[in-house]
């Protein structure tokens, strides 16, 4: 067998050697052997191991698809995390002064997406394996909060309920104050004797809110989410931070970014994230492309005590977004796009004369290019915080401030 000297890691976290070869679990420096099929090595035998190289916390990781890099260091991923962030910028010729990185400790995962799969003795429920569809069972999980470990038999209750032998379901399970919030996809069709056996289960488990393929079966208490303590009931299935200790980081410095501008307008808004907290000093304008989104946002603020104005507006802003006119008058700007960036939007926002911007982003990649936009009409990049919320995952969030140069 050939040998391989490792020379970095990828983008998913495989080791490269030249080639390219990519080496599954590799560390950058580690010289490996194995049998090459295509451009990726298989049947892989560590010859020399990088001092980086750790033994996974967590009994799972050798089979379970649901972390990548266990066999890391924590310091050696938080400087590849990093990296990732500052060679992003390096393509556009930016650079940044970094804070140190916020790490969400292990076991505080408070949303996950299990696979969930009916058998001839009950049900299967977990993540799926590593490059497989069978599912693994992952009571020990380090990742998740021991909540949402607690519901594996709760997600094989409804397999056995509402789910067909030929797919899984996929059971999303998000903590709420009062319970769990579960939303079913992929399970058979919602009818009378599903609705009533589901509707007893909602009450059998901890659920506050259940909902199959979109509709809601049953309600025992709102699924209310805090907000830096303000109280908001998303919609089943809404976009939430994956922890709360990295919601936290990522609020603490927007907030931070803003300050005490007296009007700010939130961009991809959710459902109040940044916004309700931000109205405590500011009056906000809210703005996001899911109606039930806003209306949870509007309804947060109304029952919530202290804010200023907050007001709301369903709009799509990658085909709509907000015009240079509409974004006059306000004094700070916080936007949190999805993994594609917000180029139509960030184009307009760079020729505004809003003073400052909290940008926050979930890809490196799409960011540095829209960062490049701000900068090339007139905002530095001032500062920038990495954000890991999916320990152990090739995952990158960060929150970043740009501030308009004096003309």
């Amino acid at each position: 067998m050939a040998e391989y000297k490792i020379r970095r890691l990828g983008h998913l976290g495989d080791g490269v050697a030249d080639g390219p070869v990519f080496v599954p679990g590799a560390l950058p420096g580690e010289v490996v052997t194995g049998t090459l099929v295509g451009d990726r090595l298989v049947d892989i035998r560590i010859v020399t191991p990088s001092s980086d190289r750790v033994a996974p916390p967590c009994r799972h990781f050798k089979s379970c698809g649901g972390c990548q890099m266990q066999h890391m260091a924590d310091a050696a991923l938080a400087e590849w995390k990093t990296a990732i962030v500052r060679t992003a910028l390096q393509a556009q010729g930016l650079e940044a002064e970094f804070l140190p990185m916020h790490i969400s400790p292990p076991n505080t995962r408070r949303r996950a997406t299990f696979a969930v799969r009916r058998t001839r003795k009950g049900a299967m429920a977990g993540f799926y394996g590593k490059q497989s569809e069978t599912i693994v069972d992952i009571p020990d999980c380090r990742l998740l909060h021991p909540r949402l470990i607690a519901a594996l038999p709760m997600a094989g209750a409804l397999a056995e309920a509402g789910a067909s032998r030929k797919s899984p379901l996929r059971v999303a399970v998000t903590m709420a104050e009062p319970g769990l919030d579960v939303s079913v996809t992929e399970g058979k069709p919602l009818d009378g004797s599903l609705r009533m056996t589901l509707a007893e289960l909602c009450q059998t488990h901890d659920f506050a809110r259940l909902s199959w393929d979109g509709d809601t079966v049953a309600t025992r208490l709102p699924p209310e989410q805090r907000f830096d303590g303000i109280s908001v009931v998303p919609p089943a299935g809404a976009f939430l931070q994956a922890t709360k200790e990295g919601e936290d980081a990522l609020r603490a410095d927007v907030l931070d970014i803003v300050n005490d501008a007296a009007t700010v307008v939130d961009l991809f808004a959710g459902c109040g994230t940044f916004a309700l907290p931000a109205a405590r000093r500011s009056a906000v304008h809210a703005v996001e492309g899911d109606r039930a989104m806003t209306t949870a946002l509007d309804s947060g603020w109304r029952h919530a005590k202290g804010l200023k104005m907050v007001t709301t507006e369903t709009r799509d802003l990658f085909r709509q977004p907000l015009q240079t006119e509409e974004l006059a008058g306000f004094d700070a700007a916080i936007i949190d796009p999805p993994r594609a960036g917000a180029e139509a939007q960030i184009a307009l926002l760079a020729q505004s004369r809003i003073p400052v911007i909290a940008h926050v982003s979930c890809n490196p990649v799409t960011f540095a290019r829209d960062a490049a936009t701000l900068v090339q009409n007139g905002y530095t990049l001032t500062r920038l915080r990495v954000v890991d919320q999916f320990r152990w995952s090739v995952h990158v969030e960060l929150v970043a401030e740009f501030r308009k140069n004096a003309p």
